[in-house]
């Protein structure tokens, strides 16, 4: 695959977890950031590391299959290695992050990568959803969307949420995060962002998940979301959770 000309948020992250699916165009990116926030791959450490205790509670509930939007790169951790024995799709906007996902994913006959843009679920192939999420719309699935709220305004992200609650079946399970008001702190960074960029604090959060209902844990900083152990020491830049799709 050709060296892409722009950085991919997804590819940086790779890099900063430590894994080999990024590019120079990536790296140069990666530690332009850096120097003007300071480390991330501990923050992005953490992200990951929650994502993988939601996708495992999500499991537990008997979920066997997931829909994830803004896939990124499907190593280090992400929802199908989280829960191998699970079904999982995939989607992202970008070509070449799709291209590299493919190609990681090619020998596996549980899990698929493809286009899918979370605004507009008929963006999705029905046949790769209908292999890899068997139960879309019929029984419980997982939705994995993480590292998205803050590229969606309120009434996008509100009503993009409402059409994903529409769509699934009642007990289906929703990962979601959002960027808190934290990189205020850090207008160079900030400013790097772009001006889709949105920070929200969790009270303001909290109305745009519409019907979704919070499991008890609540939207948390990620750091202290059912932790395995004492809570990572990182800035509090992400909240999370998981939230339910009741029944109708």
């Amino acid at each position: 695959m050709d060296d892409p000309a722009a950085p991919s948020t997804a590819r940086m992250i790779d890099f900063w977890l430590g894994g080999e699916h990024h590019f120079p165009v990536d790296v140069a990116a990666a530690h332009a950031f850096e120097g003007a926030y300071g480390p991330c791959a501990p923050v992005f450490r953490d992200l990951r590391a929650f994502l993988g205790r939601a996708v495992r509670a999500i499991a537990a509930q008997g979920v066997e299959s997931f829909l994830v939007f803004g896939g990124g790169v499907p190593t280090m951790g992400n929802v199908h290695e989280a829960a191998p024995e699970a079904r999982v799709l995939y989607t992202d906007v970008d070509p070449v992050t799709i291209r590299l996902g493919q190609q990681i994913l090619a020998g596996s006959d549980r899990a698929g990568y493809g286009f899918g843009d979370a605004t507009d679920l008929g963006t999705i192939d029905p046949a790769q959803l209908h292999r890899f999420v068997p139960g879309w719309g019929r029984s419980p699935v997982g939705v994995v969307f993480l590292g998205l709220a803050a590229f969606l305004d309120d009434p996008t992200l509100a009503r993009t949420l409402d059409e994903l609650y529409q769509a699934t079946a009642p007990g289906s399970l929703l990962a979601i995060d959002f960027d808190t008001e934290e990189l205020a702190g850090w207008p160079a960074a900030l400013a790097m962002m772009g001006p889709a960029f949105r920070m929200r604090s969790p009270t303001a959060f909290r109305p745009l998940l519409g019907r979704w209902t919070p499991t008890a844990d609540g939207i948390v900083p990620v750091a202290t979301w059912r932790p395995d152990g004492p809570p990572a020491e990182v800035p509090d830049a992400f909240h999370g959770g998981l939230a339910v799709r009741a029944d109708d």
